[in-house]
């Protein structure tokens, strides 16, 4: 295989300018928000030709239902000390689940969080 395993992500919302307002505190951010054949969705930035994954929040009342038991989306720290974007979290209505734990020297990092939509969401760092 030569990419990476994931190509988008979708995160569901019950109210999404609530969820963009999360989003764009915690990982200080843009959003650009549109109606998308009968849904409502919000685009996290792209860096064309770069590693990882974009995606969208999401909602419509039918097919899209939050979750904190569902999958695990892993995002990349922002500032690179989870414990400072954990704060950023809480300052935005999310709330910690699993505070910052060390995975392993080479994978480094992570933490859990739960956003102000009920989804289960982590945070990964590679250093301290």
């Amino acid at each position: 295989m030569n990419h990476n395993m994931v190509g988008w992500f979708e995160i569901p919302v019950n109210d999404i300018d609530r969820a963009i307002a999360f989003y764009e505190k915690v990982f200080d951010i843009q959003m650009e928000k549109l109606e998308f054949g009968g849904e409502m969705m919000a685009f996290f930035p792209w860096v064309e030709n770069s590693i990882g994954a974009s995606g969208s929040l999401n909602y419509h009342p039918q097919y899209y239902k939050p979750s904190s038991e569902g999958v695990l989306i892993y995002f990349t720290s922002p500032s690179g000390e989870i414990n400072q974007d954990l704060l950023k979290v809480e300052e935005a209505g999310g709330k910690v689940v699993i505070p910052k734990k060390l995975i392993s020297e080479e994978h480094g990092y992570m933490a859990v969080f739960n956003d102000t939509e009920g989804n289960r969401i982590a945070l990964h760092a590679r250093k301290k």
